[in-house]
């Protein structure tokens, strides 16, 4: 009897890491990293529960860190298996898991210094840069949408790919096992769902139906985004007001998809001439600058206006003012720069990144501007703004708040409760587990899918829970 054991992001958002045994093959669904409390944070450094080496392969879902990012620890703990994703996933998660372990030597370093002052040893980095690399010997070729890939010849096992429309190259995971004895079986893993009508990526492709077994995110699962057209005018709104008072931007974005949408929309400013092509914008973030790249790299997997466009030459992430900022001194440069002006930098939560030194410089200036437009997690700087805080510190330093604090709430790249609720009706499965949601959502989703799916067995899975299929 196929089976499915709960490894990350069951009743929490992060660390998406979903084992499937059929018979004596083992797969993953994501690898992802825990974030967010320490609490949650240290599983990361608590035995996985398997064995690395006694593993078939891992199916990437999409290339964010809290589904990507335990891959170092199996790989350099003897995984021998593949690693199977689209091309986009492929590229991005790699950028990310670089990114990342840079980040962890930093953090590592720093505690170090101030722990050894008082005798005590630092705990090692969760994985380093030779690790990542180790990785990327286990990726396969890169699977496209719609693809079929005989994962087993012992097992009739078969993966395809569809498009989940969250960021580029995302993928929803169908797996079909046909035994030659016992019933088959087929297996749909939604990974994280787009919310559709985005001008970057393609909106969800409808789940094929009927599946046996749906294994769905729940982000939102209690409830519904603002209206995106609504949230890009607000947006628009606040920077050309901002220009016209001869203030700074500054807009704290997520590497991936977020940085590139607020790129786009900014050049669709520019092109429309609400702002003066001599208005610098910069794009002050060395990985978001890199998964651009990406973007344009992989244009098909991209809207078809998206493309359509680049091919008559209308570049998405170029116009006049735009500079890519890689290096430290290029950053430092911004601050000496005469207002008006718009900073697009890291960290999203503003947890660390470039975006403190900017908001350190300018937060106490009237005439700045600071629009969040991603979730803003609890204790963290990006909280305590949108919160109200009058003071911050930021480095050490006391810093009065005078800018103008903004929260744009339509820029989510999940799909909210009424289109999950729809994708589930749509897939028609004989048993839902429902992850990657804190625990309101995932009973709120439940309860709503007990209206709709009357037969269908709902189930919210305990952390390290195994199931059968």
């Amino acid at each position: 009897m196929p089976t499915i054991t709960f490894l990350g992001a069951a009743q929490t958002v992060t660390g998406s890491c979903h084992l499937l045994t059929f018979k004596n093959r083992r797969y993953l669904l994501d690898c992802g990293q825990f974030q967010g409390p320490w609490h949650i944070e240290k599983r990361n450094y608590e035995p996985i529960g398997l064995v690395p080496s006694a593993l078939h392969g891992v199916i990437l879902s999409h290339g964010h860190l809290d589904h990507c990012g335990r891959l170092p620890l199996i790989c350099s703990a003897g995984f021998a298996g593949k690693i199977y994703c689209t091309h986009p996933t492929k590229d991005i998660a790699m950028l990310i898991l670089l990114d990342s372990a840079h980040l962890l030597k930093e953090e590592f370093l720093w505690k170090r210094r101030k722990l050894e002052r008082i005798g005590i040893k630092a705990k090692a980095p969760l994985y380093s840069v030779e690790d990542v690399w180790y990785c990327h010997e286990n990726f396969a070729t890169p699977v496209s949408f719609g693809q079929r890939i005989k994962l087993s010849r012992e097992l009739e096992l078969i993966l395809h790919l569809n498009d989940a429309g969250h960021v580029l190259g995302s993928a929803q995971i169908y797996l079909d096992y046909r035994p030659k004895k016992g019933k088959p079986l087929k297996i749909l893993y939604s990974g994280d769902l787009g919310d559709g009508g985005r001008p970057l990526v393609n909106d969800p492709t409808p789940p094929e139906s009927p599946v046996d077994v749906l294994i769905m995110e729940s982000t939102y699962g209690d409830r519904e985004h603002r209206s995106y057209k609504d949230s890009i005018e607000e947006f628009r709104e606040e920077v050309l007001r901002t220009i016209k008072n001869k203030g700074t931007v500054l807009i704290p974005t997520f590497a991936l998809e977020r940085a590139q949408e607020i790129l786009y929309h900014i050049g669709q400013m520019k092109r429309e001439r609400l702002i003066s092509k001599n208005v610098p914008v910069f794009l002050n973030s060395p990985l978001a600058i890199n998964i651009t790249r990406v973007f344009l790299k992989h244009r098909s997997f991209c809207q078809k206006a998206l493309v359509d466009d680049m091919q008559k030459r209308i570049p998405p992430f170029a116009f006049p003012g735009l500079k890519f900022t890689e290096t430290a001194e290029e950053s430092r440069m911004i601050h000496s720069v005469p207002s008006p002006k718009i900073v697009i930098a890291g960290s999203g939560m503003i947890t660390g990144g470039r975006i403190k030194h900017h908001l350190k410089h300018d937060l106490w200036k009237e005439n700045t501007t600071v629009i969040i437009v991603g979730y803003q997690a609890r204790d963290t700087l990006g909280r305590k703004l949108i919160d109200g805080a009058k003071t911050v510190k930021i480095f050490g330093e006391e810093i009065t708040v005078k800018a103008r604090i903004v929260t744009i709430n339509g820029f989510s790249a999940h799909a909210g409760k009424s289109q999950l609720i729809k994708y589930a009706q749509l897939a028609r499965p004989k048993k839902v587990f429902l992850v990657h949601g804190e625990p309101d959502p995932l009973q709120h989703l439940k309860r709503s899918l007990k209206g709709v799916l009357p037969r269908s067995e709902i189930i919210i899975p305990e952390f390290k829970g195994q199931y059968r299929l």
